[in-house]
């Protein structure tokens, strides 16, 4: 099929739900009706609430309800054998073929994105993807339908959160294909969601983490730079050897300058000397002949920069470059003046100031970025 991130084909970019004879859409997420995301039109091929669907067969009473009366056997006098049971054939379940002609190639962009960062809310996907908010949800919307992508709400004491997405069932399956794996079973992808849905207390790490590097998105989308790659704490830790564990790392080109990072997503919930004691690490790294790329802090707050900046500088030497800023929507644009280096905060730097080298690829090291490993490669 068309449309792998690997090859850069796409089928044509025609616009969902547009089609005559398109396949039926499938609905993968929680339901129709009340709780849906707003937009979310209901099926329409359910049954309202509290009526039958019609039957072509007449009402007869349990007297008369005729038996399925073995063959050779005589029936009751008054009842006559029943006709064969009619077993209605099940619809096959859509697959990629089919509904590949109702998908863009923005839509493959996010099956990637949802596979590799978990989940993405509806305002996340817009900035990358979009611009607008109501194109956005309803393109996500006939996306769910299709089985595409799902969709969870996740509720905090006294409130629910945004609508979040996640892999659907035919976009997990494509992901696994086109990068050469096997499809995961139905069992396999619940278990999956499941697990992204489950885990609330560290929905707030996953989803600032993954803001950070949407709002490089965005700004490339304005024409300042280019988010050359985007990978994972996973992914990033595997190519590594597994010596460091970041929550994220990326490759930023703007004009002549380039800057790869190691990103750690602080929401102010561990101590600063558990803070500090994930930096040796990334010294070690670098001693065995992996990236010496900064390390980037992202904190809560301007208080709990200061304190760290503080306890970094009694500890002494570290060994590595490391950066911080907060994650207040003052700095959403992280290109821009707001790093502070340890040992030298009298000022703020922009991204592509910060000291970082590249490198080539090693044992322990990833090399520069390749043009497939652009987060948005499929789009051209």
């Amino acid at each position: 099929m068309t449309g792998s991130r690997r090859t850069g084909t796409q089928p044509g970019a025609e616009a969902a739900g547009t089609r005559a004879g398109g396949p039926k859409p499938v609905s993968t997420g929680p339901g129709s009706g009340p709780g849906l995301p707003p937009g979310t039109p209901a099926d329409r091929d359910s049954t309202p609430a509290g009526t039958q669907p019609p039957s072509s067969r007449p009402v007869s009473g349990p007297a008369n309800r005729p038996r399925n009366i073995p063959e050779g056997d005589t029936s009751r006098p008054g009842v006559g054998p029943s006709g064969p049971t009619s077993r209605r054939t099940p619809s096959p379940a859509p697959s990629l073929a089919a509904i590949s002609p109702r998908l863009e190639p923005r839509d493959y962009v996010l099956a990637h994105l949802l596979h590799e960062h978990r989940t993405l809310t509806t305002e996340q996907v817009t900035a990358m993807l979009f611009t607008s908010p109501r194109t956005c949800r309803n393109r996500l919307n006939v996306l769910r339908r299709l089985g595409w992508i799902d969709w969870f709400q996740p509720i905090r004491p006294g409130t629910r959160l945004p609508v979040h997405w996640i892999a659907g069932p035919l976009s997990a399956r494509y992901v696994a294909l086109a990068t050469g794996g096997r499809a995961p079973t139905a069992k396999a992808l619940r278990e999956t969601q499941d697990r992204i849905v489950a885990a609330t207390s560290h929905l707030v790490h996953t989803v600032g983490t993954n803001q950070f590097f949407v709002d490089l998105i965005a700004a490339s989308r304005r024409g300042r730079g280019r988010l050359t790659r985007w990978w994972a704490g996973l992914v990033i830790a595997g190519a590594t050897g597994r010596r460091v564990h970041p929550d994220g790392h990326g490759v930023w080109q703007d004009r002549d300058a380039t800057v790869a990072w190691f990103l750690e997503f602080d929401t102010g919930t561990e101590s600063l000397p558990v803070v500090a004691a994930k930096l040796p690490p990334y010294r070690r790294l670098r001693e065995a002949g992996g990236p010496g790329w900064p390390v980037l802090i992202l904190l809560p707050g301007p208080d709990r920069e200061t304190h760290l900046h503080q306890h970094l500088s009694r500890a002494g030497r570290i060994g590595v470059t490391v950066a911080t800023a907060t994650h207040a929507p003052a700095h959403r644009d992280p290109t821009g003046p707001i790093w502070r280096l340890v040992g030298n905060g009298r000022r703020r730097h922009r991204l592509t100031d910060l000291p970082a080298e590249i490198g080539v690829a090693g044992g322990f090291h990833p090399g520069p970025p390749i043009p497939e490993q652009d987060p948005l490669y499929l789009l051209g």
